[in-house]
């Protein structure tokens, strides 16, 4: 049996720690901000080391985000499942669902500022898709939930059936991530007001059920 103070033991405590740290200096101060060594210092872990660890500080943001995602994960796991939700028609189902991206705006605006900034260091530093495989499986995957109540509605008459539902899906969470993002990064135009920013959330959700539901 492997001592739990072994070197491979060590270094995966030591990994662990890092990400957690990093995760929270980069949801406080943003990626571009924060450096290594106030990660080395924060976590009482040696710069060399973290490198050692993870390459560079790409490395360890995908890391740390690979991290956030699965602490959400974790947070929504079994709403969708339960038998309160699953008895609500289908379409009552898909609304909930949408409704989800206003709960990642109201109750997690960091994260979602920092999702903006990663989407953008990913494209500047031209990342290698191969590096993002971890970090892809971590990201919550709404589409089976989204389908399973589709299919719902089908079944009890509240849903009008559609030729490309997982074009529809697409579409609209494409376009309630990106408008989240906007919202949170703030004004920038003279023209802008985004006081109203949850009801513009509202109004997409709307269309879109307004558009699947079966008259």
């Amino acid at each position: 049996m492997k001592s739990e103070f072994s070197a491979q033991n060590l270094k995966t405590r030591r990994i662990k720690r890092a990400v957690e740290v990093s995760a929270q200096l980069f949801l406080r101060d943003g990626i571009e901000t924060v450096k290594m060594t106030d990660i080395a210092d924060e976590s009482g872990i040696g710069v060399a080391t973290l490198y050692r660890y993870f390459g560079t500080k790409t490395g360890i943001a995908i890391a740390a985000m690979t991290h956030l995602w699965d602490e959400l994960k974790r947070m929504f796991s079994g709403v969708f499942d339960s038998g309160i939700f699953k008895s609500q028609p289908g379409i009552k189902q898909v609304g909930d669902l949408m409704r989800m991206f206003i709960v990642l705006y109201e109750a997690h605006p960091t994260f979602m500022r920092l999702l903006s900034e990663f989407d953008l260091m990913i494209k500047t530093e031209n990342v290698p898709k191969d590096q993002l495989v971890e970090y892809e499986r971590s990201v919550i995957d709404f589409y089976p939930v989204f389908e399973s109540a589709y299919l719902a509605g089908l079944a009890d008459g509240t849903v009008r059936e559609i030729e490309h539902f997982d074009l529809f899906y697409l579409s609209f969470g494409h376009s309630l991530m990106e408008l989240s993002k906007k919202l949170i990064r703030g004004e920038l135009l003279p023209s802008d007001d985004f006081s109203v920013a949850t009801k513009e959330l509202e109004t997409i959700i709307n269309t879109a059920v307004y558009y699947l539901k079966k008259e």
